[in-house]
C-alpha cells in the first residue's frame, strides 16, 4: 500500500490551475471530513458510555450476560478505524483525481494506471486495517477473557466474542453516518449543478463557470470514496464477526489450534483475499486506446477470485478437522467448508456479472432507457424504474440459491463462511469501485481547466465505466450484507436463547411488518434531505448566475466555497435522522417485546432492504449511463442523437431522480440491515427472557395444547377435571430441554410413544 501510495505521489501533477482546482476539491473533502467527524464523536462517547454501564451486568443464573465494561473501547476502537478508513480512501483520491487528468493527456492506458493505483491504495488500506484491527483484539480478548484449558464453547469465549462485537458496532455506526452524510453532500452539489448549469444555462457538466462543479467534484470524494471505504471496512469487519460468532459454537476439538479453526478461517481467508487482490491488480492493463478498460478491470478481479478459490481448498484441508458439528447436532465435514466458501465466491461473482448487465452501456436494459427518453422525460424515468425492479430478480434467485447451498452443505456456519468467502476479495473490489470516483474528479478538471478534447474523452471512457463498477460493487455488497445479515441473526437467536421465531404470533408477524416498512422510512428520509439540499444549492447557483456579473464570459470566478458550505451543512444535519432509526429501533423493540418480536423486526428489514438496495443502485446506475451514451451519440429509430437534445435534456432528468436512488439511499441499504443485525446481537444478552406473554402463561398453553393432543380418555378427563396434563413427564421441565435432551428425558420417565412425540414437539419453547 506505501508503495502504491508513493507512486501516485511521484505522478505529474499538471500545470498550476489544474493543482489549484485539485487543491480546492481536497480542502472541501477535509473541511466535511472534520465537522462530520465533530459530531460523530459526540455520538460515540455516549454510546460508548452506554455500552460500558450495560458491560456491567450480569443477568441471571437462566439467562446470563456475557459481557464487560470493555466492549465500550472495542466500539471506540471501531469508530475510529472505521473513519481512518473513509479518511485513507479520501486522501489518496484526492491526490489520484488532478495526477489521473494529467495522465490523460498522454495515454488511456497512463490514465487507467494512474486511477487504478489511487484505488487499490484505498482498498488494500481498508481491507489491511480491518483483519488488523479485527485480528488483534481478538488475541487481545482471548488472551483476557479465555482461561487456560477452557472449552472454545465456554463462558470465556462466549464474552471475548460478545465484547469483539463492539469493534463491529462501531466501524458499522460510523459507516452509516458516513455514507448517508456524503451521499447527501455529492448528490445535493451534483443535482444542483445538473439543473441549473446544465439544464437552465445550457453549460458542459464540470464547467469551471458554474459555482457547483467544485462542491460537485468533493461529494465525490466523501461521498463516493470516503463513504465508501468506511461502508466496506464495516461490511468486512461484520461479515468476520459474523462468521467467528458462529465458529465459537462448533466442536472442532480435534484440529490443530485447540478447537480455535473454525474461528480463525473467516481471518486467514481475509489475509490471503488480501494477498491475492494485490497480485490481481498486476492483471488490470491496457495497452491500446481501443482497449476495454471493463474487460481489464474483470481481469484482476476474477484473478484474484480463482486463486482465492484455490488456497481456500488446502487452506480448509490444513486447518480444520475432517468432521464437524454446530451446537451439537448438525454435522458436516471441512469438504462441505471448503463447498460453502465456493457457493460465496459464486454468488459473488455472478452478482457483480448480473449487476453488470443492467447498468452497462450497451446492454438491453440501459438501450431500453435511451429508447425511452426519445418520448420525453416521464417516459425515460419510466423506463429506469422499471430496468430497477426488474434487476431485482436474477439477483435474489442467486442469493436464495446461495443461502439454501451454503446451508445445505455447512449449516448456519456455511451461510457465514460463504459471505466470508465472497468478501475476501474486497481490496480488489474496493480498489475497482474507488477507481470511479478518481476518474469521474478526473474528467471534472479537465473539463475545468479547458484541456483539449481528447483528454475528456479518455477521462470519460474511464468514468464510464467506474459508473457500473460502482453498481457492480454496491451489488457486491448488498448480496454479502444478506449473507451476514443471515449468519449475525442466527448468532443473535442464539445468544438471545430462543429456538425458533413463530410468525403465527400476532407481535412478531406486526415485527415482521415494521421491519419491512424500515428501509422505506430510511430511503425517504435520505432522498428527503438530497431533494432540500438541493434546493438550497439551486437557488444559491441562481443567484451567483444572476448577481456576480460575468461569469458566463469567463470573467469573474464563482463563489465555489459557498456551494462548498451548503453541502457540509445539509449533510451534517441531515444524516442524523436515518441513522438514529438503525440504532434506536432494535433497541425500543427489543427491551419492549422481547428478541422473538426483533427476530420479525430483523427478518423484515433484511428482505425488504436487499431488495430496496439492489432496486434503487441499479435503476440509478442505468439512469446515469444512458445519460452518458449520447455523449457518443445514440441512435433513436434511425437518427443519431447527442448532447443537448431532446432526448439527451430527458435522460439528464432520469439522471437526476437517480443520483440519489444509488449514491445516497442505496448504497446505505446493505449498512442498514447490519447494524440493525449487529444492535441487535449487542442487546441480545441483556433481553433474553423478555417474551410476548409471561413463562407461566406460555407454559400453561402448552399444557393445554398438550391435552387436547392425548387420545387416552382417562388422561384427558383428568385434564380437563383437574386444568393440567397428566403427563408422566414434567411439561414445566419439557419446554426448558434441546430435543435430544427431552427425548433422553422421556426415555426415563418411560413415556409411551405418543407422549413422547408430544414432548419432543413442545422441548425449548421456554428458552
Amino acid at each position: 500500500m506505501a508503495v502504491k501510495s508513493a507512486w501516485v505521489s511521484k505522478q505529474d501533477a499538471g500545470d498550476a490551475n489544474m493543482q489549484e482546482l485539485a487543491g480546492y476539491i481536497a480542502n472541501g473533502a477535509i473541511a466535511f471530513l472534520k465537522a462530520e467527524w465533530k459530531i460523530l464523536s459526540y455520538f460515540a462517547v455516549i454510546t460508548a458510555i452506554l455500552l460500558a454501564w450495560s458491560g456491567t451486568a450480569v443477568g441471571s443464573a437462566e439467562h446470563p450476560v456475557h459481557s464487560s465494561p470493555v466492549i465500550a473501547i472495542a466500539f471506540l476502537i471501531g469508530a475510529v478505524f472505521s473513519a481512518t478508513a473513509g479518511y485513507i480512501g479520501m486522501k489518496v483520491a484526492t491526490k489520484a483525481n488532478v495526477r489521473t487528468t494529467q495522465a490523460a493527456r498522454t495515454s488511456l492506458a497512463q490514465a487507467l494506471k494512474v486511477s487504478f493505483t489511487g484505488g487499490s491504495v484505498m482498498g488494500l488500506g481498508v481491507a489491511g486495517l480491518a483483519v488488523f484491527g479485527l485480528g488483534s483484539l481478538f488475541i487481545i480478548f482471548f488472551k483476557t477473557f479465555v482461561p487456560a484449558g477452557q472449552a472454545i464453547t465456554g463462558e470465556g469465549m462466549k464474552r471475548a466474542i460478545e465484547v469483539l462485537a463492539g469493534f463491529s458496532l462501531g466501524a458499522e455506526s460510523i459507516a452509516l453516518f458516513a455514507r448517508v452524510g456524503g451521499g447527501i453532500y455529492t448528490k445535493a452539489a451534483d443535482v444542483g449543478a445538473d439543473l441549473v448549469g446544465k439544464v437552465e444555462a445550457g453549460i458542459p457538466e464540470d464547467d469551471v463557470r458554474n459555482p457547483a462543479t467544485i462542491a460537485d467534484n468533493v461529494g465525490d470524494n466523501v461521498g463516493d470514496v470516503a463513504g465508501m471505504g468506511a461502508d466496506l471496512f464495516g461490511s468486512y469487519v461484520a461479515t468476520m464477526l459474523a462468521t467467528m460468532v458462529l465458529g465459537q459454537e462448533i466442536d472442532a476439538s480435534a484440529d490443530k489450534f485447540g478447537g480455535l479453526s473454525p474461528i480463525l478461517l473467516p481471518m486467514v481467508i481475509a489475509g490471503l483475499g488480501i494477498i491475492f487482490s494485490i497480485i490481481g491488480t498486476f492483471f488490470v492493463r491496457i495497452s491500446k486506446e481501443t482497449d476495454s478498460v471493463q474487460k481489464a478491470l474483470n481481469m484482476g478481479n476474477w484473478s484474484s477470485i480463482v486463486f482465492t478459490a484455490i488456497a481456500s481448498f488446502f487452506l480448509v484441508k490444513w486447518m480444520l478437522p475432517e468432521h464437524l458439528s454446530i451446537r451439537g447436532c448438525a454435522e458436516f465435514t471441512s469438504m462441505d467448508v471448503f463447498y460453502a466458501i465456493m457457493v460465496g465466491l459464486v454468488v459473488g461473482t455472478l452478482m457483480s456479472i448480473i449487476t453488470e448487465y443492467y447498468t452497462a452501456m450497451g446492454k438491453r436494459p440501459v438501450n431500453s432507457i435511451i429508447q425511452r427518453s426519445s418520448t420525453g422525460h416521464a417516459t425515460n424515468i419510466i423506463g429506469g424504474l422499471a430496468v430497477g425492479m426488474e434487476s431485482t430478480v436474477m439477483p435474489t434467485i442467486v442469493l436464495a440459491a446461495g443461502i439454501i447451498l451454503s446451508y445445505h452443505f455447512a449449516n448456519l456456519y456455511g451461510v457465514a463462511i460463504a459471505a466470508a468467502g465472497m468478501m475476501a476479495t474486497t481490496a480488489m473490489q474496493l480498489a475497482i469501485d474507488a477507481f470511479g470516483p478518481i476518474a469521474d474528479n478526473a474528467g471534472g478538471i479537465a473539463e475545468m481547466s479547458g484541456l483539449p478534447k481528447e483528454v475528456r474523452q479518455r477521462t470519460d471512457n474511464l468514468d464510464a465505466v467506474g459508473n457500473t463498477t460502482a453498481a457492480t460493487g454496491k451489488g457486491f455488497a448488498i448480496a454479502s450484507a444478506a449473507l451476514t445479515s443471515l449468519a449475525l441473526f442466527a448468532a443473535f437467536v442464539g445468544i438471545a436463547g430462543i429456538s425458533h421465531i413463530d410468525i403465527y404470533k400476532a407481535p412478531v408477524l406486526a415485527g415482521l411488518f415494521i421491519g419491512g416498512m424500515i428501509p422505506f422510512i430510511f430511503s425517504s428520509l435520505a432522498i428527503a434531505a438530497v431533494g432540500r439540499a438541493a434546493m438550497a444549492m439551486v437557488q444559491e447557483v441562481r443567484r451567483q448566475f444572476r448577481e456576480i456579473p460575468g461569469i458566463m464570459e469567463y470573467k469573474a470566478k464563482p463563489e465555489y466555497e459557498k456551494c462548498v458550505a451548503i453541502s457540509t451543512t445539509a449533510s451534517i444535519k441531515e444524516m442524523i435522522a436515518p441513522g438514529a432509526i438503525a440504532l434506536i429501533v432494535p433497541v425500543i423493540v427489543g427491551f419492549t417485546f422481547g428478541p422473538e418480536v426483533l427476530g420479525g423486526l430483523l427478518a423484515g428489514v433484511t428482505v425488504s432492504g436487499v431488495l430496496m438496495g439492489m432496486f434503487q443502485s441499479n435503476a440509478g446506475g442505468a439512469w446515469d449511463n444512458a445519460k452518458k451514451s449520447f455523449e457518443k451519440g445514440v441512435d433513436i429509430d434511425g437518427q443519431v442523437y447527442y448532447k443537448g437534445s431532446e432526448p439527451h435534456k430527458a435522460s439528464v432528468t432520469g439522471d437526476t431522480v437517480g443520483d440519489p436512488f444509488k449514491d445516497t439511499s442505496g448504497p446505505s441499504m446493505n449498512i442498514l440491515i447490519k447494524l440493525m443485525s449487529i444492535v441487535s446481537l449487542v442487546i441480545a444478552p441483556h433481553i433474553a427472557g423478555i417474551g410476548s406473554d409471561t413463562e407461566a402463561a406460555a407454559k400453561c398453553e402448552i399444557k393445554k395444547e398438550c391435552c387436547t393432543g392425548m387420545t387416552n380418555t382417562e388422561t384427558k378427563t383428568s385434564c380437563s377435571s383437574a386444568n393440567k396434563c397428566e403427563m408422566k413427564c414434567d411439561m414445566n421441565k419439557v419446554v426448558t430441554l434441546t430435543k435430544e435432551e427431552c427425548s433422553a428425558y422421556c426415555d426415563s420417565m418411560k413415556c409411551t410413544p405418543e407422549e413422547k412425540a408430544i414432548c419432543l414437539k413442545h422441548a425449548g419453547m421456554a428458552k
